[in-house]
């Protein structure tokens, strides 16, 4: 909980694994890093987090039976659900905050399942951040210079202004409800969850994120995982 204040966590993992080129219809989630499903390691994180009460997961319909076999086998307390999710993460979500759990919660916080090295202050940061502000996001600043095509043109904008975003990403119930509603009646399907508050013309908060919260989604970023997980465990004094 934050302030008595209730908090569930939605983690979207419904994508399949076609840009991982495996040659298989595994999905991505349950890729081994480091010998541990990557879903196993993104809910372990969750799990360890003080701020969050309760974890909703929403999977293919293949992977469910499997995903719960291995958050049994993990001891796992806080996944309350595990149900189908939709054909876009937009839609993922929405059914994942349409559940029991997330009904309970005055905070949700959203989370890409293929984004495992995500720290727990990180976790609680956004979460406090969207329990004073109302919505928040953690992002990084580009290291590349941003280049914008407008008509076959190139832009530069500046750079100081420009953020990459990430997740987790946090709301109040109530805001995020509003966010979604009019998202599903304009049919309007953003590329992360705070795009819907931001059409509200509510200001979202941006908590400083971490360059190591990578996204798994190509062969190139499980590697830079296995290094980036490698290295943290040898700093706790882990195999």
């Amino acid at each position: 909980m934050i302030d008595g204040t209730r908090v569930c966590a939605i983690i979207p993992a419904a994508g399949s694994g076609t840009r991982m080129g495996r040659g298989d219809a595994r999905s991505k989630t349950l890729i081994p890093l480091r010998a541990v499903p990557v879903i196993l390691r993104t809910l372990g994180r969750f799990e360890e987090s003080a701020a969050v009460d309760d974890v909703v997961v929403t999977l293919r319909e293949a992977d469910i039976g499997s995903v719960r076999d291995l958050i049994a086998g993990a001891g796992f307390r806080k996944v309350r659900e595990v149900i189908p999710g939709g054909a876009e993460r937009q839609d993922s979500v929405r059914l994942g905050f349409a559940s029991k759990t997330a009904a309970a919660a005055g905070i949700i916080v959203v989370h890409d399942a293929v984004r495992p090295l995500v720290t727990a202050g990180l976790i609680e940061r956004v979460i406090r951040a969207a329990h004073r502000e109302g919505a928040a996001v953690a992002a990084v600043r580009p290291k590349d210079t941003v280049k914008i095509e407008l008509s076959g043109a190139l832009e530069t904008p500046d750079r100081g202004r420009c953020w990459l975003a990430q997740t987790p990403q946090a709301f109040r119930r109530d805001l995020f409800a509003e966010g979604l509603e009019r998202a599903g009646k304009e049919g309007f399907h953003g590329t992360d969850d705070v795009s819907l508050v931001e059409r509200l013309g509510r200001v979202v908060s941006i908590v400083e994120g971490s360059y190591n919260n990578v996204k798994i989604t190509t062969p190139g970023d499980l590697a830079i995982a296995e290094l980036l997980l490698g290295r943290e465990n040898a700093d706790h004094g882990q195999s």
